[in-house]
């Protein structure tokens, strides 16, 4: 049996051409079972939609209110499926990612030029925020993907690590001395430390750490950036504890000093993560393949 908007489709080209024939030829259809829909249409409407003439047919006053409506819906639906045909192909839509400052500053740039100048026409939007806040709005909707500091526990998520990253401890001149051996971590705590503000993923990942060995920190100095740690450490303020992966440019140019240590903290990673509820967006998969790949 011929569906409801069939029958709007067929009702919309007889309108249109003001002929059976004609609809029959442009719809691929036979002509009885055009005149056959149209007649299914009005017995389900209860009305009268076109007059018939010997030069074929034209529509009642009620199936010209009617023909109005009707052919704008279709019009929207062949736009709305356009749309999704230019969304489907990348050549129209938008991607919001939600990350945070440093990552996005040291790791998800080139990947942003990288899928921009393959598909110029989606979008960007981008979110900042912790780790935590961002897992959050991910679970609002706010946020199609995002980039985050791992270890990240929530069964909710699906979770892709895509670089290794190694916390370090750095110092300025003031303490450089103690480059000269590699020392232990119950003697660390004892130094001024500069470390990130508790709700940090990455803070908590270093805080579990040493709590696993019996040690509790009590740091001098609480900061809201990577950025701020680097530059704390590097006017003699404290030894702070960076990501190494985001402080080369300080260590290669001399700024800061790692500090070496009998026991390094194991490297965590960052990722992307993202709904496992909620199937990607086709601009949110082709973000994703380039980052694994890449």
């Amino acid at each position: 049996m011929i569906s409801k908007l069939d029958l709007y489709k067929v009702f919309c080209k007889v309108g249109k051409s003001e002929s059976f024939s004609k609809a029959a030829k442009e719809l691929y259809m036979t002509q009885p079972a055009v005149s056959q829909a149209i007649m299914q249409l009005e017995r389900e409407l209860d009305i009268r939609l076109f007059n018939r003439t010997p030069k074929g047919v034209s529509l009642t006053n009620e199936g010209k209110l009617l023909f109005e409506y009707a052919n704008s819906a279709l019009n929207l639906i062949h736009v709305g499926e356009e749309k999704i045909l230019e969304s489907k192909n990348l050549t129209t839509g938008e991607l919001t990612i939600g990350v945070g400052d440093t990552i996005s500053k040291y790791f998800l740039l080139p990947y942003l030029e990288a899928f921009h100048n393959k598909y110029p026409n989606i979008k960007f939007k981008i979110v900042n925020g912790t780790t935590l806040e961002l897992c959050a709005i991910l679970k609002s909707g706010t946020v199609d993907i995002a980039i985050c500091n791992f270890p990240i526990d929530d069964p909710t998520l699906e979770l892709i690590p895509c670089i290794e990253v190694q916390d370090i401890f750095v110092c300025g001149e003031k303490y450089k001395h103690f480059l000269s051996w590699p020392i232990k971590l119950d003697e660390l705590v004892k130094l001024p430390l500069i470390l990130l503000e508790q709700k940090s993923i990455s803070r908590k990942y270093v805080d579990e750490y040493l709590l696993d060995r019996g040690i509790k920190i009590a740091p001098e100095f609480e900061l809201g950036s990577h950025d701020l740690l680097l530059e704390f450490a590097k006017i003699n303020l404290g030894i702070a504890c960076v990501t190494k992966e985001f402080s080369q440019d300080y260590l290669n140019k001399g700024l800061l000093y790692e500090v070496k240590m009998v026991e390094e903290i194991p490297s965590r990673n960052i990722g992307v993560c993202f709904l496992k509820s909620v199937s990607l967006s086709p601009a949110s998969t082709k973000f994703v393949e380039i980052i694994e790949n890449k």
